[in-house]
């Protein structure tokens, strides 16, 4: 399983930045647009020029393919190291840039990916909660994407999923909304990086936040 979960920066290619766009703007985002009333706001505030983390809340499984749908942009996402187990899936992962992690240990080559990243075109992408869920509650958040954001000095970019995990069994007859919260700006303070992030994600789908 190594060889996904440190990857060279040279795997970010033209291959997988169209692999990526082609899965999830044509097949996933003609879903989306056909299934839901689907809406982003907030895309003012995603940055130009400058190299961040996209950190979103975490609701669905359709969450990854959703993200780079709606932000219009090549993001490389933490994935578990049992998405890889599997032939099919596998596939999927690897092409779309997707790397292992282990949910217990993060490994050096997970912190050596991250910073491989940030040489590409390609933004990182990570779920703080680490698993699915669609609660009320904004709770059980890991430090880790903080801690990631310290060691490659970038922002974090927040971004509020709502709706994605409700399955439509008609056309429009589901509300799916992505909300995009100012950018938190890099700090070597992780839990105040943490806290910012809690807060705003809070606001934006309007789930109480839990301190633990």
């Amino acid at each position: 399983m190594s060889t996904f979960s440190k990857r060279d920066a040279k795997i970010y290619n033209k291959f997988r930045t169209i692999f990526q766009w082609v899965t999830c703007n044509i097949f996933f985002g003609a879903y989306i647009k056909l299934m839901y009333n689907y809406h982003v706001e907030g895309k003012e505030n995603i940055p130009d020029e400058d190299k961040f983390i996209v950190a979103a809340n975490h609701i669905s499984g359709r969450d990854p393919f959703l993200l780079p749908f709606a932000l219009d942009l090549p993001i490389a996402f933490m994935a578990k190291e049992e998405l890889f187990e599997k032939f099919f899936s596998r596939l999927l992962m690897d092409f779309c840039g997707a790397f292992a992690v282990r949910r217990d240990k993060v490994e050096v080559s997970t912190i050596k990916t991250a910073l491989n990243i940030k040489n590409t075109k390609w933004m990182l992408g990570l779920f703080p909660q680490g698993t699915r869920d669609s609660s009320d509650r904004i709770e059980k958040i890991s430090k880790g994407f903080a801690s990631f954001a310290k060691a490659t000095k970038t922002g974090i970019l927040p971004v509020a999923i709502i709706g994605s995990d409700k399955k439509p069994k008609w056309p429009f007859s589901s509300n799916l909304t992505i909300k995009i919260g100012k950018m938190i700006p890099y700090s070597d303070n992780i839990d105040d990086m943490m806290q910012q992030w809690c807060n705003v994600i809070s606001d934006l789908t309007g789930k109480e936040y839990v301190l633990e």
